[in-house]
């Protein structure tokens, strides 16, 4: 071999080798380009971020629902305690009756009143928690946003292939990794700077809602507290009137009833004198036999009624609706007024005349010291002196006692002495 051969030889060597070089670099190069593409576009930053969900305001605490609860079982109560005033406003009733639902109506506002006061101050303790809340997302808002606004220009500067550029410009693996790691971690705190703006833009719209519906609750209880205040200013006038009512009311029945005491009384005495002055006269004709009396012992249960009707009060003592009591001499029959008035025995008419609480009144006597009693009556059909028969029309049922319905009140008194009519009547069936 020539030494220009073995020149050449030696140089082609040289130049293989060279060109197995600068193949390997490429090869190298080319690898590590396609590991920066693909770990640049993992460390890219998206350019959408899924939306999140509004922050749902908190359900109310469980003191505002029992408060509510309260609420609506105390106006249940009223409502109830309403409609009881309104039938008994539609028809007679006790007087201390509608007292006693004015004042348990009062009871039932007062404790809606505290009611309402305790909604008022469970919402306004949700408003100042709302409210402080509120502030704080806003002010973090605030810091969000100015550090977003800043990487945003940061990124802006630095243009799209600046995640590429920098691991391009890696010189070794372990610092391509190492920049790798880097980016990744600032892409991930970009992530969740991006995130957490958007949960506090939710969670101040959401704020803000919950707010004017508290707001809005809170107006509503304070009007529906002063409508209460003024329900219950106007249940206490109520119950001062019917206070008022009761005591004259007392006082009324009170003062009646002395009279009709005093009535009973000065029917008593006259029965008496007219008695007295029978015998007088008796005494005055001793050769003159007496007439026997009318109502004898056998028309015990036989006698027809005076007028038909439905028995109002009956004999003896009666407890009133509003706890006074009552004796009654006789009973009351009630009857449409005008209805005809018949003697239940004949006899001399000795009264015929407006007699005190008993109003238009026929005594009529049947002889031997037995009368019949005919109160209440509208119109007399007979006169003092008068003799009558049985079964005669003696007057019109009428109304003279403002607490009952047109009546007759009638009494017989056998030797004077009031007894139960009842006894002498015919026996309805």
């Amino acid at each position: 071999m020539t030494a220009d051969g073995g020149r050449r030889t030696a140089d082609d060597r040289g130049r293989t080798a060279d060109g197995e070089r600068r193949v390997s670099g490429r090869a190298r190069r080319l690898g590590v380009i396609a590991l920066a593409w693909a770990l640049s576009a993992v460390c890219r930053l998206p350019s959408a971020v899924p939306q999140l969900h509004a922050q749902q305001p908190a359900p109310p605490p469980q003191s505002a629902r029992a408060n509510r609860e309260e609420l609506d079982r105390l106006r249940a109560e009223r409502e109830r305690l309403e409609a009881r005033m309104r039938q008994l406003q539609s028809s007679a009733h006790d007087i201390g009756e509608e007292r006693t639902n004015i004042e348990r109506q009062a009871d039932a506002t007062a404790r809606l009143v505290r009611s309402l006061d305790l909604q008022i101050g469970a919402l306004e303790g949700e408003v100042d928690d709302a409210t402080a809340s509120l502030i704080i997302a806003q002010d973090e808002l605030v810091i969000k946003r100015s550090m977003l606004r800043r990487r945003v220009r940061e990124i802006y500067k630095r243009g799209p292939l600046y995640s590429l550029e920098a691991l391009l410009s890696a010189q070794s693996f372990g610092a391509l990794v190492a920049r790798y790691k880097y980016l990744h971690l600032v892409a991930q705190r970009d992530r969740a700077l991006v995130r957490r703006v958007e949960l506090l833009n939710d969670q101040i719209t959401g704020t803000r809602t919950q707010l004017v519906r508290l707001r809005g609750e809170m107006e509503l209880s304070r009007e529906q507290k002063s409508e209460e205040e003024r329900r219950l200013r106007e249940l206490e006038g109520q119950r001062g009137r019917a206070l008022a009512r009761v005591q004259q009311t007392a006082r009324q029945t009170q003062a009646r009833l002395q009279q009709i005491q005093r009535d009973e009384r000065r029917l008593a005495d006259l029965l008496a004198a007219f008695e007295a002055e029978r015998r007088r006269a008796a005494a005055a004709r001793p050769n003159v036999p007496s007439a026997p009396s009318t109502l004898r012992t056998s028309d015990l249960g036989r006698l027809d009624w005076p007028v038909e009707g439905e028995i109002l009060y009956r004999f003896g003592r009666v407890v009133n609706p509003n706890n006074t009591t009552t004796r009654w001499n006789g009973i009351g029959i009630g009857t449409a007024a005008g209805t005809s008035v018949r003697a239940v025995a004949g006899g001399q008419v000795v009264l015929a005349e407006a007699f005190g609480t008993y109003g238009q009144t026929v005594i009529v006597s049947h002889g031997d010291g037995d009368f019949s009693v005919y109160g209440s009556l509208a119109r007399l059909d007979v006169r003092k002196g008068q003799t009558i028969q049985k079964g005669q029309v003696i007057g019109t049922v009428g109304r003279t006692d403002p607490d009952l319905d047109a009546h007759l009140h009638f009494e017989i008194r056998p030797k004077g002495r009031a007894v139960d009519p009842l006894e002498w009547l015919r026996s309805r069936r």
